[in-house]
């Protein structure tokens, strides 16, 4: 059980890479004022600050699905594995986003939202 809770730490860390990303090495970066300083961004450091936005919004459905599978008595060891191939698919999003590959990434996306559903219905 304590690799599941482990993943979700994970997930939880994910969007705040995807931050780092947007802004290491970036000029003049006020962290007084980060979101004024993102919105001026362009090219990789906007679309890794939109994969940040993304990671944020993708979590409440995950922690949700992953909660609900754990309530119906879903296996563990499954439930690990389902969310390791999500987190997978995340990380290549990221990857995918920040690289500018934005019909891979929408692939990428919806297979992680199928994986969602199969998660949210991997209990008994």
């Amino acid at each position: 059980m304590h690799v599941i809770a482990w993943l979700m730490v994970v997930a939880a860390v994910l969007p705040i890479v995807s931050a780092g990303l947007a802004k290491a090495g970036g000029k003049r970066f006020d962290n007084n004022a980060p979101r004024e300083w993102l919105a001026r961004q362009e090219g990789w450091r906007a679309r890794a600050h939109a994969a940040q936005n993304n990671g944020f919004e993708s979590l409440p459905f995950f922690y949700a699905a992953v909660l609900y599978a754990l309530h119906t008595h879903a296996d563990p060891r499954h439930l690990a594995v389902l969310m390791g191939a999500w987190l997978l698919t995340r990380v290549v999003y990221v990857a995918l986003y920040v690289g500018g590959y934005g019909t891979l990434r929408s692939l990428i996306w919806a297979t992680g939202l199928v994986l969602n559903v199969v998660i949210l219905f991997s209990g008994r």
